[in-house]
């Protein structure tokens, strides 16, 4: 299945295929001209997948340089970003050139940001291996770092030449991270509500995610990149994407790797939901069926960081606060997300339920 994302300054295509990384170089020479291409990758889906990609590339007249960081979350920061801008430019690569981001979702942000920053950007294409990177990370040109002090703070926005999704790269993952995935597109089945709401409310074992899940891809991808086309940079529509997020990058942070991002976030959607309920803003029912939608998927709901002086410290410095709000999304109910600010001093009353909020 061939999509695009069609935006006002550029339009590129978005494979979803069994087996596509069997065609790519022959789908690459349609999309680029013969060139070096850098393949980032990590040491997880590297031994997996590369040798495979660097025989099509070859055949098909491209040039393969490849580069690898360690897997996790720590893989994106400056010291890494720095080693891959020694190496491309050791191995002169120019703005001719191209970048082949092939991994998850840390992989895509990393190598990204590396191309959108290395001699002012150069090309990229996205090759997402998880089910978390396949529905959300790859599409929308949103490229990150991590500072100690909070996710993604160092960033661009650098759109793909295209990406190729096969999901027949699922089948290496652990189950934990298909659940993990599977976050987020409960969270995009939540914001547009509807058939695909209905979609993820017929998925009751870990086990259907991945007998359903080429629908599901094509839902969540559908629904995010109407999103992204209306508003590329975040400007305002696009962060209702940030459902459950600033709760969720909170703990991702103060875990320290013991949760993976979906699950962090599934965390900050559950909890979230019930406060704005609890609030009178959300319709009866509607945390209830979020939660049990997270639940078959057996999906953390708590964490005990939360309310922790740390955790109220994160979320001051979240990048989404502006002018001293801190911004959230909510449901009115599925398929009615609404952003909802409020004044940073007031989150620890806000989060403990006990401030005032007027209702919307």
């Amino acid at each position: 299945m061939k999509m695009s994302v069609a935006l006002p300054h550029k339009k590129y295509p978005l494979f979803i295929e069994r087996g596509i990384l069997e065609q790519l170089g022959s789908l690459l020479t349609g999309i680029w001209s013969p060139r070096k291409i850098a393949i980032i990758s990590d040491s997880h889906v590297a031994p997996l997948y590369q040798e495979r990609i660097i025989r099509q590339l070859q055949t098909a007249g491209f040039r393969a340089v490849t580069f690898q960081v360690p897997a996790g979350e720590s893989a994106k920061s400056w010291e890494n970003a720095i080693r891959l801008y020694r190496s491309l430019t050791n191995n002169q690569f120019t703005r001719s050139d191209g970048v082949l981001a092939l991994g998850g979702g840390v992989v895509g942000d990393l190598a990204g940001f590396v191309a959108s920053t290395y001699m002012r950007g150069i090309a990229f294409i996205q090759i997402p291996t998880s089910l978390l990177a396949q529905v959300d990370s790859s599409v929308g040109g949103k490229t990150a770092i991590n500072l100690d002090t909070a996710k993604n703070i160092v960033g661009t926005f650098h759109q793909p030449d295209a990406v190729f999704i096969d999901p027949d790269t699922l089948k290496t993952l652990p189950q934990r991270f298909i659940c993990e995935g599977y976050a987020e597109i409960v969270k995009m089945s939540a914001l547009e509500g509807g058939a695909f709401w209905q979609m993820t409310g017929d998925v009751h074992h870990p086990d259907e995610i991945i007998t359903q899940v080429e629908p599901l891809i094509r839902q969540s991808i559908t629904y995010k990149s109407r999103i992204v086309c209306q508003d590329e940079k975040e400007a305002g529509l696009r962060q209702i994407l940030n459902f459950g997020h600033t709760i969720g990058h909170a703990i991702e942070l103060l875990s320290d790797g013991a949760l993976a991002h979906g699950e962090a976030i599934s965390i900050g959607m559950a909890r979230i939901a019930q406060l704005f309920e609890d609030y009178g803003l959300t319709k009866n029912g509607t945390s209830d069926g979020l939660i049990q939608r997270l639940q078959q998927a057996e999906l953390p709901l708590n964490s005990p960081l939360i309310g922790t002086a740390e955790f109220y410290r994160k979320i001051i410095n979240d990048k989404k606060n502006h002018g001293g709000k801190l911004n959230l999304v909510y449901l009115k109910a599925p398929g009615q997300p609404v952003m909802h600010s409020i004044p940073i001093s007031q989150a620890e009353l806000f989060f403990t339920g006990r401030n005032s909020l007027d209702n919307q």
